[in-house]
């Protein structure tokens, strides 16, 4: 096995030499000196220990990312948009795993994460409560937080990327109104974390500037069981049948979520009412599996690309890129699943005599 001292001699320089462009501080050497040592390494095929790393600086080149449910698809997008500008960008793998947004869960991550030298973290998470994730960085990780904004006034370690929540499902309220619907509903779950707070606020934003206050209702689908996320869609269909049975029931919805929202027409269908004939459906995420419903998921689509890569670039250049973003850029994606609103049905008319 080819070591290090093997390096050194073939380029003639000492190995502190050689560790230094190993680990990007070459900066101060001669470039012919740079050239030769890179050449060493590349003719002796030497690729570094990283346990050997590891035990010299306490630190993996992992990157950790919590996620509330890997069984919901748009936190395997976001882990892919992570994991490949994290190893293309700066040589990091990806470790991961679920939370199911439980504070304790989290913080025992962390801790199981600190004990094998992972000292980068991302966590999609929302709870309000980031004690833990402060702890950790009073411990020297560095720690970002998703679709998350840092509480007024309050100065942590931790950093936050956020889309903007308000606008998008401002955005997704005002797209039913222009086709005309008066009786709007934004269908969420139990628990109140900032991001559902920040649609909801932008949904009653817009029924309030159309003056719709008063028939425009928030309406929960219920408490998630331990799987959270996962069975979010399952929430959706049952709120779905649920609406359908109601003859009172909204005719323009806003989906917490793309998952809730599939779900919900799935339930509307299962109800007997058609979509968006009888009511009209908007999600929130910018999930694939919208463009492949039937029919197509309206929704407004996240900068999720962005924001992950924000993501990776604050961890991984320790604090050297900003760790307090807002992304403002959502946009609406126009598919199949909004039309007005059904008129008022006639009554058969009586047959001549």
């Amino acid at each position: 096995m080819t070591t290090i001292q093997d390096v050194a001699r073939h380029a003639d320089v000492s190995t502190s030499t050689v560790s230094n462009v190993l680990n990007g501080r070459a900066d101060r050497m001669r470039p012919e000196t740079r050239q030769r040592v890179e050449a060493a390494i590349e003719a002796l095929q030497f690729r570094p220990s990283k346990l050997a790393q590891q035990l010299k600086t306490g630190h993996t080149p992992l990157l950790g990312l919590l996620v509330p449910s890997m069984s919901n698809p748009m936190y395997g997008f976001i882990a892919r948009e992570v994991e490949t500008f994290a190893q293309d960008r700066f040589g990091l793998r990806l470790l991961i795993g679920s939370t199911y947004r439980d504070a304790a869960k989290e913080a025992a991550f962390f801790e199981d994460m600190l004990s094998h030298g992972v000292r980068r973290v991302i966590v999609i998470s929302s709870l309000a409560d980031e004690r833990h994730l402060e702890r950790a960085v009073e411990r020297g990780m560095s720690v970002m937080s998703y679709d998350r904004r840092a509480t007024l006034g309050q100065k942590t370690g931790v950093g936050h990327v956020t889309p903007d929540n308000f606008e998008a499902a401002r955005l997704a309220a005002d797209h039913l109104i222009a086709h005309g619907h008066q009786r709007l509903a934004f269908v969420t779950v139990s628990g109140m974390t900032m991001s559902r707070s920040d649609k909801i606020a932008g949904f009653r934003a817009a029924a309030e500037a159309a003056g719709l206050s008063k028939s425009a209702a928030v309406l929960d689908g219920g408490t998630l069981d331990e799987y959270g996320d996962s069975v979010i869609a399952e929430v959706g269909r049952a709120t779905g049948l649920q609406l359908a049975a109601d003859p009172k029931r909204p005719t323009g919805i806003v989906a917490l979520n793309d998952l809730m929202a599939l779900g919900l027409m799935a339930g509307l269908r299962e109800g007997g009412l058609r979509v968006p004939q009888d009511v009209s459906v908007v999600g929130i995420d910018g999930l694939f599996l919208a463009a492949l419903s039937n029919p197509g998921l309206t929704h407004v689509q996240m900068p999720i690309r962005e924001m992950a890569h924000a993501m990776v670039e604050a961890v991984a250049t320790d604090g050297a890129a900003p760790r307090e973003q807002l992304f403002s850029q959502v946009r609406l994606v126009e598919r199949e699943s909004v039309a007005p609103p059904p008129g008022p049905k006639k009554s058969p008319s009586k047959a001549r005599p």
